[in-house]
C-alpha cells in the first residue's frame, strides 16, 4: 500500500520566493504576451463593405458634383466633360488614399471591422495606397474582374491586393 504523507507548514513553499523582496511580493511577474497573427477579413464581410462604401460615397460623389457644375456653371464642352470625370475620380482618390494612409480604414471599413495593411500588419504607404486605388479602379472598370478574383484566389485576396502586397485583417474582436 502507499503510504500517504501529510505536509505540514514548514513544508509548503513560502508564499515568498527567495527572488523575491518582500515589497514585491504578491505582485504579477511581467509575463511575456503571446501575440496572435491578425485574422483576415472573411470575404463576404469585403464584399459588404464593399456595397456599404458604394452606399456612403453617392451623397459624397453628388455634392462635389455640385461643386464643380456649380463652379464651371454647367459648361457642355468636351474639355468640361473630361475634367469633371477627372474631379469625381480625383475626390474618390484622396478619400481612399487618404484614409488607407492614414488609419487602414474608410467609414465603411470601419463599420465592417476590416483594416487593409501590408502583409506583415504594418500600415500601406502612400504610394501603396495610391497603387491600391488605382488598380481596383481598373479592376471596377472591368465588370469588377478584380473584385471576383477573390474568388479563385488561394488566399481570397482581391486582385489589387495581390498585386499592391496589402491584406485585409479583421479588426472584430
Amino acid at each position: 500500500m502507499a503510504v500517504l504523507s501529510q505536509k505540514k507548514a514548514h513544508d509548503l513553499p513560502s508564499p515568498i520566493s527567495a527572488s523575491e523582496t518582500p515589497a514585491t511580493a504578491g505582485k504579477a511577474a511581467a509575463t511575456p504576451v503571446l501575440e496572435l497573427a491578425p485574422r483576415l477579413a472573411s470575404l463576404p464581410r469585403r464584399f459588404a463593405s464593399l456595397a456599404y462604401e458604394g452606399i456612403l460615397l453617392i451623397p459624397v460623389m453628388f455634392i462635389t458634383a455640385y461643386l464643380f457644375l456649380a463652379l464651371t456653371q454647367a459648361a457642355r464642352t468636351p474639355l468640361v466633360h473630361a475634367l469633371f470625370q477627372l474631379w469625381l475620380v480625383g475626390v474618390l482618390g484622396v478619400y481612399f488614399v487618404f484614409c488607407w494612409g492614414r488609419s487602414g480604414q474608410t467609414l465603411a471599413m470601419k463599420t465592417w471591422h476590416i483594416r487593409v495593411a501590408r502583409g506583415d500588419g504594418s500600415s500601406l504607404s502612400a504610394r501603396e495606397a495610391l497603387a491600391r486605388f488605382l488598380l481596383a479602379l481598373w479592376s471596377f472598370f472591368l465588370f469588377g474582374a478584380g473584385f471576383w478574383w477573390a474568388f479563385v484566389d488561394r488566399d481570397r485576396q482581391f486582385l489589387h491586393d495581390r498585386l499592391v502586397g496589402s491584406r485585409l485583417f479583421s479588426t472584430a474582436k
